[in-house]
């Protein structure tokens, strides 16, 4: 048991500075802010102009799309990064399920692409 929660101190001791640190950043904000708000700086701010409409009114698909977008890169940076650094260790296994994890990306990505997401008006 002592071996256990020998290997998990440095991560024990890492989440405790990390909340640590957190929390005093927090209250350094909270006390060194200027606490004097005028009328501009508590305006609302929507893309540099004022609300115009419902905030419940339906948005245009093509956000949704480009989101769905940043996701698959996102994913598939995350995954291959450290891929590619374990590429001679991963074998037969890891490659082959890594590039059917790149082909249901390519099949977002081509959803994406007959949707029209990459071409903005």
């Amino acid at each position: 048991m002592e071996d256990i929660a020998r290997d998990y101190l440095p991560i024990l001791i890492l989440l405790g500075v990390a909340v640590g640190l957190g929390l005093v950043l927090m209250l350094a904000a909270a006390v060194a802010a200027i606490q004097n708000p005028d009328p501009e700086k508590v305006s609302a701010y929507e893309c540099g102009f004022n609300a115009f409409d419902d905030a419940r009114m339906k948005f245009d698909v093509r956000f949704y799309l480009v989101a769905i977008l940043f996701i698959i890169f996102d994913l598939e940076i995350a995954f291959l990064f450290p891929w590619a650094v374990g590429f001679q260790d991963v074998g037969l296994i890891g490659f082959w399920s890594m590039m059917v994890f790149l082909a249901v990306l390519t099949v977002g990505f081509a959803y994406e692409w007959k949707k029209g997401a990459l071409e903005w008006e």
